[in-house]
């Protein structure tokens, strides 16, 4: 093959900034991995947005094609454990951050980043799921690991709901029975979150600003994709022995609170990882999306969008205006 192809390549602009913008290359500027597939959707997360806006230091070398999740069909493999024709997903290890990423037609990967694509799925509802659905998945794994939660209440709180984890989140917690309380400044969100599974919801600013170390318990466990003063209060507001799996910082990296929570109620704070999580890590959150994840509810979370509209898209989603996730065609 010798074609030429669009991708969305982050480069240099000087004073340790980025821009991106759609490039031609061929597969000789393709890394040399093993698996060549060819990308037929990817989507957009928050990382992306950041990438491609310029607004966050993504890259760690460039030039870098961005895009963190793909969905495609193995062209070659010199891998015994791929074949021409597999259908695969592949979510983060490192893409548009340290290797080449998915916003391009083709690109060449390591055989160990691949899943088979889920049987429950199409490519398109697997990247309408995406490396948000998949890290809320992995949060819901967690807590349900820790074992805290229950359906007879108190209820799970999900920040950042209207989000891509937040809706992918209540939509596993509600099909499991668990009731949700979804965190959000947007009233106009509401009908949305109901109809995912949210029972009841909470103003964000509600809990943004700082709070005592200590308040009533009211969560028994917790989603956080925020940080910052909004992640301090609910910890501050978790039930005793209770758990809160973070996995974002959308309001800060940092982390204003104390370790009373901690000692004072037993309550833990799980970290979730999504870029490097290991294998049966892995395997284990798209068997619970599988499992759990109605694809007639996936419908109402997701729009698909041309491969043209990937700056708009960026810039969306950093300003805080897509409801649910993005399906890009590549």
């Amino acid at each position: 093959m010798s074609e030429t192809f669009d991708a969305m390549v982050i480069t240099d602009a000087g004073e340790r900034k980025t821009k991106a913008e759609v490039t031609a290359l061929s597969l000789a500027d393709l890394p040399d991995y093993p698996v060549l597939v060819e990308i037929s959707h990817s989507t957009v997360n928050f990382k992306d947005g950041l990438a491609i806006t310029g607004k966050g230091r993504i890259a760690r070398r460039l030039p870098m094609i961005a895009g963190i999740d793909l969905a495609g069909t193995v062209v070659e493999s010199a891998s015994p454990d791929w074949k021409p024709g597999d259908k695969v997903i592949c979510n983060g290890w490192g893409l548009s951050e340290t290797e080449q990423g998915a916003y391009a037609k083709y690109q060449r990967l390591k055989p160990e980043w691949l899943l088979p694509l889920p049987e429950a799925f199409t490519p398109e509802q697997a990247m309408a799921i995406g490396t948000a659905g998949y890290t809320a998945a992995l949060c819901v794994q967690a807590l349900l690991d820790w074992g805290k939660i229950s359906k007879e209440g108190p209820d799970v709180l999900v920040t950042g709901a209207a989000g891509g984890v937040g809706s992918v989140a209540i939509a596993l917690l509600g099909s499991m029975g668990y009731p949700v309380t979804a965190v959000t400044g947007r009233p106009e969100t509401h009908e949305y979150l109901s109809g995912l599974g949210a029972k009841s919801f909470l103003d964000r600013a509600e809990i943004a600003e700082a709070g005592k170390p200590l308040q009533a318990e009211r969560w028994a466990g917790a989603v956080d994709v925020v940080g910052s003063h909004t992640l301090a209060n609910v910890l501050a507001q978790t039930c005793y022995g209770g758990a809160v799996a973070a996995c974002g910082l959308a309001g800060g990296a940092d982390l204003p609170a104390t370790v009373m929570p901690h000692i004072l109620r037993g309550v833990a704070l799980l970290g979730v990882d999504s870029v490097m999580a290991p294998m049966e890590k892995r395997k284990a959150a798209w068997k619970l999306l599988a499992d759990h994840l109605d694809p007639a509810l996936l419908s109402s979370v997701y729009s698909v969008h041309p491969f043209a509209e990937l700056p708009q898209l960026a810039a969306d989603i950093i300003g805080g205006k897509i409801r649910g996730r993005v399906v890009v065609e590549i």
